[in-house]
């Protein structure tokens, strides 16, 4: 048998971390049970493999108070696929977890104890307050600074969780699965509307305008994002923190509730994947009614859940206080980076340059530019011509969290301009547009400091900390000790002049010392 990677073996040089343990969570759920495999159990992390099957356990449970012989036996043979994947992946660890359907089931613990059997781990069958307490976590961990009610609706069930400053306080569970409200309504979304006013009116959650933001965890919100991103042309296919105003996202959930499950009135729906396409109509009711009773202003999806919830419970306090992007740049960085202690240097020579010219940072601002170092060198294997395109999609696109849209674009932009210079064009523009002009100008300002520093010390490290720059009135001066004088050239001196401009100067000069 033919082996790619073991443990015994060192992973670095096909794109893995070093030493790092495969973990893996067997998420049970009342439409589908899906298998996500993690490069590592750490603070940010990186899906190695993700497979679901749509076995829609949860049919049928609120009428027979039984899992269907037909959705086991779908499920089952599903896990014994995910099982050999974790035995050809060497994962380390695999936690199984099971929500709505198989804890509302008579039958749900003869199944419990037949998963165990294939998986080989037990299987813990999160009671509601628990499944909303973990969709919590994985929000936070995905979305540090949130803070208002989240939702996470699954198959069988809607749970509810109030987070402030860092932690869950309050939580709900309410009967309001898609796949339940479609055998409660008999398959009419009016009718699954006025259930779910019904059903929502005991929330103490959703008290009129307590709170600014509503976070709308779950796959069937997730195929609504992308539907409206569809439908705005919105540059950047995205859905872990894509945030839409109430006003905005109404007009599609009326248009799905009133359509009545018929796809052929809705613009764009061919992007939604067939499983989901059914849901989406029941999906956009809920929230509809959600966002109404809590006279939310904004919705903020996150594409993280239950399941990265449950691994961050499972981290120390010490890991939990990491910032994820910044963990994340940072592996980046020691994959791709030809010298990422170079990275580092960069960190603090630009942190050394910003307050010579009167930068002040916000703590988001400055971690976005610690990100943008870490990853200033991932373009280097491209094509020269292609490197700031290339760059733009690896960033933008990338499965980082901790970060808005704004922020990845700010982070794209930067990689851009450090590649492409200031006058050429990405073909990405609308995507980088959406930093705004403040940050575009602080990207401008970064990429800058990149041009002069990778060819000044060749993306290696030992350099630039032997350099430093001065302000002599309106002109930046970039010093040399004496033994690298022959750094001092044409080219040097341009960009060099280039960063004084972009730093609102006259103009940059070069001194050996």
């Amino acid at each position: 048998m033919i082996r790619f990677w073991s443990l015994e073996s060192d992973p670095a040089g096909q794109g893995r971390l070093s030493g790092a343990r495969p973990v893996a969570v067997l998420d049970i759920g009342s439409n589908s049970v899906r298998l996500v495999v993690y490069e590592r159990h750490a603070r940010s992390l990186t899906v190695l493999y993700n497979e679901k099957s749509s076995s829609t356990l949860g049919r049928g449970v609120a009428a027979t108070g039984r899992l269907a012989d037909t959705s086991m036996a779908s499920a089952l043979k599903a896990i014994r696929r995910f099982a050999l994947v974790c035995k050809l992946m060497e994962v380390g660890e695999v936690f199984a977890i099971a929500t709505s359907a198989t804890r509302d089931a008579s039958n749900g613990q003869d199944f419990a104890r037949k998963v165990e059997d294939v998986i080989g781990v037990p299987v813990r069958v999160l009671s509601g307050p628990e499944e909303a307490h973990f969709a919590a976590l994985g929000v936070m961990s995905g979305m540090p600074d949130f803070k208002g009610i989240i939702g996470d609706l699954g198959g069988g069930s809607l749970e509810l969780a109030k987070v402030h400053e860092g932690k869950d306080t309050q939580v709900e569970t309410h009967e309001l699965g898609v796949i339940r409200l479609q055998d409660d309504s008999q398959m009419e979304v009016p009718a699954a509307a006025a259930i779910i006013r019904e059903r929502l009116a005991g929330s103490e959650l959703l008290g009129a305008g307590r709170y600014k933001s509503f976070a709308a965890v779950g796959g069937t919100w997730r195929a609504l994002a992308k539907l409206h991103q569809t439908q705005q042309k919105y540059p950047l296919h995205m859905v872990q923190d894509y945030t839409v105003a109430t006003k905005d996202i109404l007009p599609l959930c009326n248009a799905l509730i009133a359509g009545n499950g018929d796809k052929r009135l809705l613009k764009g729906i061919e992007t939604v994947s067939g499983s989901r396409k059914d849901l989406l109509p029941y999906g956009a009711a809920v929230l509809a009614e959600v966002l109404q009773a809590g006279q939310f202003d904004e919705v903020v999806f996150s594409a993280l859940g239950v399941r990265e919830g449950y691994l961050y419970d499972r981290l120390s306090a010490e890991d939990r206080a990491l910032d994820p992007l910044l963990q994340a740049a940072e592996e980046i960085s020691l994959l791709r980076s030809r010298a990422p202690e170079f990275c580092g240097e960069l960190i603090e020579g630009s942190n050394q340059l910003f307050k010579l010219i009167g930068i002040t940072e916000t703590g988001d601002e400055q971690r976005l530019r610690k990100a943008a170092c870490y990853m200033s060198d991932i373009g280097w294997r491209t094509h020269p011509d292609y490197r700031g395109e290339q760059s733009i999609q690896m960033v933008a696109f990338s499965d980082i969290v901790g970060v808005s849209h704004a922020g990845r674009a700010f982070l794209a932009r930067t990689l851009a301009f450090r590649y492409m210079g200031f006058k050429q064009k990405s073909e990405s523009s609308q995507l980088l547009e959406l930093t705004g002009p403040t940050m575009e100008k602080r990207s401008r300002q970064l990429a800058a400091y990149f041009r002069v520093a990778y060819p000044l010390a060749a993306a290696m490290p030992g350099i630039l900390p032997r350099t430093h720059f001065s302000l002599e009135g309106k002109t930046l001066v970039l010093h040399l000790p004496s033994d690298l004088a022959f750094l001092d050239g044409d080219r040097m001196r341009g960009r060099q002049n280039q960063l004084a401009i972009e730093a609102g100067l006259d103009d940059g000069t070069i001194e050996v010392d």
